[in-house]
C-alpha cells in the first residue's frame, strides 16, 4: 500500500512538470510519422504480395516496425525519466529524510518503478491505437499485435528499473541519465556482436529477446530474461539504499 502511495505521488509530480508533457507530444508526433511513413510503404507494395503465398501482412509490415521504431525512441527518453527518481533526493539533500521514513527500502523503490512505469504504460496506449485504427480498413494479427504489446511492457520496465538503479547510484540527475543511457546503448552493441555467432552476448542482448517477442515468438527463456532483468536491477537498487542507510 506505500508503494502505491509513493507511486501516486510521484506520478501526480511528473505531470506537474513539463517534461511530461513534452515527451509524450514528441514521442505521439515523431511515432505517428513513422506509421503513417510505414501505412504508405505498406500500400506501396500491396499489389505485389498479393499472388505470393504466405506474403507478409499488415502487422508484420506496419505493426512490428512501429513498436521497433519505438523501443529506439525508448532508449533516449526513459533516462530522462528515471534520472531524478533517486539522485535528485541525494541532490537535494533529502535521502536522510526518505531513507528514515517508516516504510521499507523495497515500498520505496518499487513505488518509484510504478511511478513511471505507468507512464511509460500511457505511451504505450496512445501507441496502441495506431495499429488498432487499422481495424477499420482491414485486419489486424491479434497473436502478434498482443505479443508486441507483452514486448514492449517487458522492455520498457527493463529499462526503467535499469534506469531507476543508475539514479540510484549517482548524485546528479544528469549522471544518472547519462550512465543509464550508455548501459542502455551498450546493450544494444551487444545485440550486434552477439551476430557474431558468440551464444553468451546473444543472451545477454536485450534486443534479441526483444526482438522475438516482436515477431509473434512468445517463449519462456525470454519473458524470464525480462523479468530476472527488472528484478536484479530493483534489488540492487534496494542493496545500494540499504548501503546508504547504514552510512547515515
Amino acid at each position: 500500500m506505500n508503494s502505491l502511495t509513493i507511486a501516486g505521488r510521484e506520478l501526480r509530480n511528473l505531470f506537474l512538470s513539463p517534461l511530461a508533457w513534452t515527451i509524450l507530444g514528441v514521442t505521439q508526433l515523431i511515432l505517428a510519422y513513422m506509421f503513417l511513413s510505414q501505412v504508405d510503404y505498406y500500400l506501396s507494395i500491396q499489389p505485389k504480395l498479393v499472388g505470393i503465398p504466405g506474403a507478409p501482412g499488415v502487422t508484420d509490415l506496419v505493426v512490428a516496425p512501429l513498436f521497433g521504431n519505438a523501443a529506439v525512441i525508448l532508449l533516449l527518453i526513459i533516462p530522462l525519466l528515471t534520472m531524478r527518481t533517486i539522485s535528485d533526493e541525494r541532490r537535494n539533500k533529502t535521502i536522510s529524510l526518505l531513507l528514515s521514513a517508516p516504510i521499507s527500502l523495497s515500498e520505496i523503490v518499487i513505488g518509484k518503478f510504478l511511478a513511471i512505469f505507468v507512464f511509460l504504460l500511457i505511451i504505450l496506449l496512445s501507441i496502441s491505437l495506431m495499429p488498432l485504427s487499422l481495424l477499420t480498413v482491414g485486419n489486424l494479427d491479434l497473436g502478434k499485435f498482443l505479443a508486441c504489446l507483452l514486448a514492449m511492457a517487458l522492455l520498457m520496465a527493463s529499462f526503467n528499473a535499469l534506469g531507476l538503479y543508475m539514479s540510484a547510484i549517482a548524485s546528479q540527475p544528469t549522471v544518472a541519465a547519462v550512465a543509464s543511457f550508455g548501459a542502455l546503448l551498450l546493450l544494444w552493441i551487444i545485440d550486434w556482436a552477439g551476430s557474431n555467432g558468440s551464444a553468451l552476448l546473444e543472451y545477454i542482448s536485450i534486443m534479441r529477446h526483444f526482438e522475438n517477442l516482436l515477431r509473434g515468438l512468445i517463449s519462456t527463456v525470454d519473458v524470464f530474461y525480462f523479468i530476472l532483468f527488472i528484478v536484479g536491477f530493483l534489488s540492487l537498487s534496494i542493496r545500494r539504499l540499504d548501503n546508504d542507510r547504514l552510512q547515515k
